[in-house]
């Protein structure tokens, strides 16, 4: 799939999957702005992606205010003539339990992840309708914030509103020709060795050195981070001009269209409903088959 004359950028690109994402997007042809708070991880990277045969440069930012997403399209415009593809993937964790977690945890996590998907994306969608041409949008939301996860609170709410804003986007720009889209990655890094339902799994493979099993890569949709960029690719091209306001997930062999809350269960009552009128029907009505959350362990197959 062909991006020759594309520019992306791809923020928190500097290792893990925002690397991948930056090394299959220059491979298909984009140049592309890496970006990471670490100068030595931009450095490898667009050392890594030039030395392949790709275009690249590097913003050293962290993520989060207008200055860096203004000081990131701007590189692009600058460097490369425009901007075709924005990728919000840079993200922290600051894991804890909702009762031993600081503001600072909690300000921390939504302000790179939520507020700097909200900014980053503005400036692109700024210089986009500027352009007139079009362009693609790709944030990076996660299980964890369709599901809840234990322990992150602060993670799980960004993510879903991630989520949230793709769908919002979606309409907003779509008489701009600027689609958006939200990609739900599953993959080990070391961001998600953090999180307990996948944490040892991949550890052992790494102690191992063995390949993640078959059964985790269907059922669970683990895999590695090459894995993931097939989509990513395919968001940020021609290809996808008809895919707009959607959750796709991806990881290992599995690919799969996340379902927009809906209602699922409803119930009328003339003149409206009472606290004892909701107890007596409850669970035998709308509550009858309530809805199960969290990120379950993965469960090897016996035998």
């Amino acid at each position: 799939m062909e991006l020759d004359g594309k520019v992306v950028v791809v923020t928190g690109s500097g290792r893990g999957l925002g690397l991948a994402y930056a090394e299959a997007l220059a491979a298909a042809g984009a140049s592309v702005v890496v970006n990471d708070v670490d100068r030595d991880a931009v450095d490898a990277a667009v050392g890594k992606i030039t030395a392949a045969g790709g275009s690249a440069t590097g913003v050293v930012a962290a993520v989060g205010g207008t200055e860096t997403a203004d000081e990131l399209v701007g590189t692009a415009v600058r460097e490369f003539g425009r901007l075709d593809v924005m990728v919000t993937n840079a993200g922290i964790l600051r894991d804890r339990v909702l009762w031993k977690m600081t503001d600072e945890d909690f300000d921390d996590v939504i302000r790179v992840h939520l507020r700097g998907t909200f900014t980053c994306a503005r400036a692109a969608a700024a210089r986009m309708r500027e352009q007139g041409t079009g362009g693609r949008i790709i944030l990076i939301s996660s299980p964890a914030g369709q599901r809840g996860n234990f322990g992150q609170t602060n993670y799980a709410a960004a993510k879903a509103g991630i989520a949230a804003m793709a769908r919002t986007w979606a309409m907003e720009l779509a008489r701009a020709g600027i689609t958006v889209n939200a990609v739900v990655p599953v993959a080990a890094t070391e961001m998600t060795k953090t999180i307990p339902a996948f944490g040892p799994v991949i550890e052992e493979s790494e102690r191992t050195g063995e390949p993640l099993p078959d059964w985790l890569r269907k059922d669970e949709g683990l895999g590695t981070v090459e894995d993931v960029t097939g989509l990513i690719t395919f968001l940020a091209s021609d290809a996808s001009k008809d895919v707009t306001g959607q959750a796709i997930g991806i990881g290992g062999d599995r690919l799969a269209l996340w379902a927009h809350p809906k209602e699922k269960a409803v119930a009328f009552a003339d003149g409206g409903w009472s606290a004892e009128a909701i107890a007596e029907q409850w669970s035998t009505g709308v509550g009858a088959e309530p809805e199960t959350y969290g990120m379950p362990a993965p469960k090897a197959p016996e035998g």
